[in-house]
């Protein structure tokens, strides 16, 4: 489940440079026959600082068979129009683990620590700043980032690189054309959305968790839809059509945004 940190991440498409808001979403989340989790998360913006929080938990019959739950935390500073992480939390309870990592930032927003648990034993590392470093973010940041050049130029055609303390992989988004969503049971919104698509790169990496199971060849798909109110745009829908446990679909089901003119 580590990878739903995607789907709370990709539901901060929520950029507005001229405004200070704070936006809140609810979604819930399919994963193969299991109506898995119910999710929400917070993500806040003005002039010089953000933030982007996600609660994740699994649910009904599905955190019978596989329980975890999992919080993640982004904060950063806004420096010369470039979105500059200073903070990355997680912390996460499986059923017999409970994992925590945090990413120390030095003042020019490069990882200079990873501190690291795994039930109860900690390990710190220091990680020597470089120009490597300089170019990178966290994943959480790089949603952020992609939200303000959607809101700009209005396409998602990037490619951005994610450095999580120990490995280094690039974020890979394109733009697929648009589609016409309708309302379900799980999801309420409707109309013409922006398709994107996004690809992990893995860099000749290799790791222990499902993050690293999505190649460039199960792409994640997500759809762009704009709220009628205070025209910013947010993910309405993701799906990918084979995860180890089956396909996975996310709904947003409900967004509240409190907006403020900067």
């Amino acid at each position: 489940m580590k990878k739903t940190i995607f789907f709370a991440a990709l539901l901060t498409f929520l950029s507005k440079p001229a405004f200070a808001f704070n936006a809140t979403h609810d979604f819930t989340v399919f994963l193969g026959p299991f109506n898995a989790s119910k999710t929400s998360f917070n993500y806040a913006l003005d002039s010089n600082n953000y933030a982007v929080s996600s609660k994740v938990r699994t649910a009904g019959f599905f955190d019978t068979l596989y329980p975890f739950e999992a919080n993640y935390a982004t904060t950063g500073k806004i420096v010369a129009d470039k979105l500059e992480t200073t903070s990355y939390k997680y912390q996460s309870q499986s059923r017999f683990t409970n994992r925590k990592k945090e990413l120390v930032y030095n003042e020019d927003g490069q990882p200079i620590y990873r501190i690291s648990s795994k039930n109860g034993k900690e390990k710190k590392v220091e990680l020597t700043p470089s120009p490597q470093n300089d170019e990178t973010t966290d994943l959480q940041t790089v949603f952020a980032e992609l939200a303000r050049q959607y809101n700009k130029v209005k396409f998602c055609d990037s490619r951005m690189e994610v450095f999580d303390g120990k490995r280094r992989f690039d974020v890979i988004f394109k733009d697929e054309g648009q589609e016409e969503l309708t309302p379900n049971e799980y999801m309420p919104f409707q109309g013409t959305a922006s398709k994107c698509s996004m690809y992990i790169d893995k860099l000749d990496s290799s790791g222990d968790d499902l993050l690293w199971q999505i190649t460039s060849d199960r792409p994640i798909y997500f759809w762009i839809l704009t709220d009628k109110e205070t025209n910013i745009p947010f993910i309405a829908q993701i799906h990918i059509d084979d995860t180890p446990l089956g396909k996975l679909d996310v709904y947003t089901s409900n967004i509240t945004i409190n907006s403020q003119r900067g």
